[in-house]
Formats: structure tokens, sequence, C-alpha cells
């Protein structure tokens, strides 16, 4: 089974998933377009928290970052004046460093993170939807200008009015060799709960991949529950877009490859697709089992 994912929503599911599935049966295709450079090292935020995840070591609290993680490093860095934008920890920071020593030895992102996923004891694939480093940046059209997404959401708090999102560089990006295999491969597609604009947006953007998705099985877990997402700024980036703040509007976002869409079972949704309801919200690792369990079902009568 292949599973698209950015951060937190997906991250919350893969913990579940984990558990019902095979972990070495799990494909999982992450966005890359928030990635960044800092303090000479490159960060990918939705590609760490899957692996935080996966390992068992991810902050439940923020659901990035490693649990009970230490700053010294960063607040050694604020002293001499540096900003770092931001708040890195000292164990994450580790991961950081170990991707990119590697990368700077000539391994490509692909490579780099396998290492990392097998030094953290996963067995799942995890994948960056592109080998193109850093070449995808997902931009923020705000009046004041582009920002970087974790401008935006980091330095700006995701305050700034949203005019537009763009992902600078994909024209020009390829889904990496790894990517295609394993689209070519297998049959089921599942798009986690992660906003669907810059989440997963990146990853259907990628030359060829919503024309492979067309001939998938695939199934959608809303990240909105009424007129409200779950977590983050997936409404204003919806809405920036042309979508409706709703499952409907999530719906809109995949309807071209779209099989079946599982929204709360508080929704209601006009899709002309098949709808599935159950309780979509992941409280704890007994909810995302759960939702775990269900969605093993409903594949299972697909």
């Amino acid at each position: 089974m292949i599973i698209l994912s950015g951060g937190t929503g997906t991250p919350k599911l893969l913990v579940g998933l984990k558990r019902v599935f095979k972990e070495e049966e799990l494909n999982i295709i992450v966005n890359t377009a928030e990635d960044v450079w800092i303090a000479g090292n490159l960060v990918c935020p939705d590609v760490d928290s899957v692996i935080y995840a996966l390992a068992g070591q991810i902050d439940k609290d923020k659901w990035w970052g490693v649990r009970n993680d230490s700053f010294f490093t960063h607040s050694a860095l604020e002293r001499l004046d540096y900003d770092e934008q931001m708040m890195i920890g000292d164990k994450d920071r580790a991961t950081h460093i170990i991707r990119s020593e590697l990368l700077r030895r000539g391994a490509s992102l692909t490579e780099a993170i396998d290492s990392l996923a097998t030094r953290s004891g996963i067995t799942a694939t995890i994948l960056p939807m592109t080998d193109d480093i850093a070449s995808v940046s997902t931009k923020i059209l705000t009046p004041a200008g582009k920002l970087h997404f974790q401008e935006f959401w980091v330095a700006k708090k995701g305050e700034p009015e949203v005019l537009d999102v763009c992902f600078d560089g994909i024209e020009r990006a390829k889904p990496s060799e790894d990517v295609m295999n394993v689209l070519d491969a297998e049959e089921v597609v599942l798009i986690g709960p992660s906003n669907p604009i810059t989440s997963i947006g990146p990853i259907l953007s990628l030359s060829g991949v919503r024309e492979i998705l067309k001939h998938k099985k695939v199934v959608a877990i809303s990240p909105i529950i009424g007129n409200n997402p779950i977590s983050g700024p997936a409404g204003k980036f919806m809405r920036a877009k042309g979508f409706e703040v709703s499952p409907f509007g999530v719906f809109k976002c995949y309807e071209d490859f779209l099989d079946v869409l599982v929204i709360d079972e508080s929704d209601e949704s006009q899709a002309d697709k098949e709808v599935e309801k159950t309780d979509i919200m992941i409280r704890n690792d007994a909810d995302s089992e759960r939702l775990a369990r269900f969605i093993r079902e409903l594949l299972g009568n697909m």
C-alpha cells in the first residue's frame, strides 16, 4: 500500500497503520516542498515527522520534533545573535546533521532518508517525493509579498492573509525513481489526513503523478470536519486556491482520480464518488488504531 503524507495528520495515522498492517507493507511518499536549509543542515519537516512517528520518538504534544528533546544548541545560537527561524531540538538536529552529511558525501535524498529510517529501526519504506533537493519550495503569497512556507507558518505564526499558494520549481522537479517504481508496483493509494494544498498538493503536482493515480484504487481521508481543519492552516490555503473549506472541498481537490472519500460521521458531502463515514478524529494511539482498522476493512471491500 502507498500512503501520501505531509506532516501532523498522516503521521498520527501511521501510528495505527503500523499496528494494523505489516509495517514493511507501508510505502510512504512524503512531501518535501517545505524542506529548508537551516544552520548548514537540510531540515525535512514532513519526512522527519514520519520517521519519528514510526520510530515512536515523536513529540505528541506538537506532532513534530523528538519527545523530551533539549534545545541547548538553539539557545546558544540565539545568544550568538543567530536567528535560526525554527526552534530545532538537539536530538532533532542530529537527524538533520546526519542527513546533510550523507548528502554532502554524494548520497541521494532517498538514500539519506532510507539510512535514517534504518538506523531508527523502521521497516516501512519512506520516500521523499523527489530527489531534487530543496528545488521545490512552497511559497505563500501575502499582501506583504511571497513567504516560504516555514516563514509563514513558523516565523509569522500563520497570521498573514493568504492570497495564493504556489510551488516554486515544481515544473523542473521529477518524482524520484523509487517513487515511480512504487507507484507502478502498488495498486492501492491512501491519501492521509494532511493538508490537501501544501502537504499533498506538491506530490500531486509532480509530473505524471495525477495521471498514474487515475489507474489506482485511491482512498482519501478528509482533514476537515464541518468547515474547520482538524489542525493547521489548511482552511486559509483552500480558500486561496478556490476550494470550499469542507469535506466537499477536499473531494474537489482530488476528484479526478479519487475512488473513496472518508469523512467524519458528523459530516455530509455532495461528492459524486463513494463516501464512507467514521470518527476521523485522532486524539490518541487508540483512535489511530481504530481508524486504521476501519481503513483495512474498507480496502478489503474495494
